[in-house]
């Protein structure tokens, strides 16, 4: 790791990740043939940019230009704007000002805050969306700026539909409803926020390792029906939920009496065995649709996860494969797909 946060090249494209895994990016990218280059604490950048995403990078933009002042000097507002002035106009843009996702990264997060700010002042008007929602959909220009702890400054570019993630940095953070019984509440929040589609009303859905209830709450505050799998107790407003059946028995053991619209999973043991039974489903077409948790081991995530994919794309059947490390995960990544009937 660079004693010192490093510039990123314009033309390549720049990574961000949770700190501590900016080695798992790198591998991903170097199997790639990504020709991936360390920067610093979350950072990486890379000469080309993989057809398929890397688990480990949240988010990726094709950078524009770097500066990095002496001394760690504020860049003046004008030389962004000048800087943005060749990007395409003729869509609207989603800007983003964001530090790396790390210890010493977030304690620019003010500055970064007042950049946005300031950017957003001096561009032209109506020049940047104010609906996120909005932004895929009108085919916006995702306009990124990094501010590091070392002074330097990058700003990056990326089609809003190409992107892996809308949120700054990629650091999707989701709000802790105050009777969710876990963290894994925001995990399930933030991997529907990515999906093309989510559950809703009078849809089923088998939650596999659901107590003591993260899960199974936020399904059937959409108006899902769920089948929650669990030898454990559901928390009581859930057991006495009429759209809640609990099943207690094994996850393993389990086999439903009729395909389900959503199979969701988020339990602690050994990643191979969950893929596999994840694979199990989906090759008996017991459900459409794949939300899961996949826990990670100390050494060899990667070779580990091309394991876990191989498991669910061949011995399973699933489509449109997902892995990705999100913000409220940690040492786990989640994995959406689909079935076709």
């Amino acid at each position: 790791m660079p004693a010192q946060t490093l510039a990123a090249q314009p033309g390549r494209w720049l990574w961000t990740c949770r700190e501590g895994f900016e080695s798992h990016l790198f591998e991903e990218l170097t199997w790639a043939g990504a020709g991936p280059r360390l920067l610093g604490p979350a950072l990486v950048e890379s000469e080309q940019r993989p057809e398929v995403p890397p688990a480990f990078g949240r988010a990726v933009e094709k950078v524009v230009s770097t500066w990095a002042p002496p001394g760690g000097a504020q860049v003046p507002v004008e030389d962004l704007v000048a800087a943005m002035s060749g990007l395409p106009s003729r869509v609207p843009w989603l800007l983003r000002a964001y530090t790396p996702d790390s210890a010493k990264g977030n304690t620019q997060a003010g500055r970064a805050e007042a950049l946005e700010a300031a950017v957003r002042a001096a561009l032209p008007a109506g020049r940047v969306l104010e609906d996120d929602g909005r932004a895929r959909e009108a085919g916006a220009l995702l306009v990124g700026l990094c501010v590091t702890p070392d002074g330097v400054l990058s700003l990056g570019a990326v089609s809003a539909r190409e992107a892996l993630s809308l949120a700054p940095g990629g650091r999707r953070r989701m709000k802790r409803a105050g009777e969710s019984p876990s963290r894994a509440a925001m995990k399930l929040e933030e991997a529907l926020d990515g999906l093309a589609h989510e559950p809703g009303r009078g849809d089923v859905c088998v939650d596999l390792g659901a107590a003591p209830g993260g899960w199974t709450q936020r399904l059937v505050a959409r108006g899902a029906r769920v089948v929650a799998v669990d030898p454990a107790k559901l928390m009581p407003e859930l057991a006495r939920n009429p759209r809640v059946q609990h099943v207690q028995e094994s996850a393993f053991a389990y086999a439903p009496e009729e395909p389900a619209d959503w199979l969701f999973c988020d339990m602690a043991w050994r990643p191979l065995e969950v893929a596999q039974l994840l694979a199990k489903w989906g090759r008996r077409r017991w459900a459409r649709n794949l939300v899961a948790n996949i826990k990670l081991p100390m050494k060899d995530k990667n070779p580990l996860l091309l394991r876990v994919r191989q498991i669910l794309v061949d011995d399973g059947g699933w489509e449109g494969l997902t892995v990705r490390q999100l913000y409220h995960d940690r040492d786990e990544v989640t994995v959406t797909a689909h079935r076709m009937r």
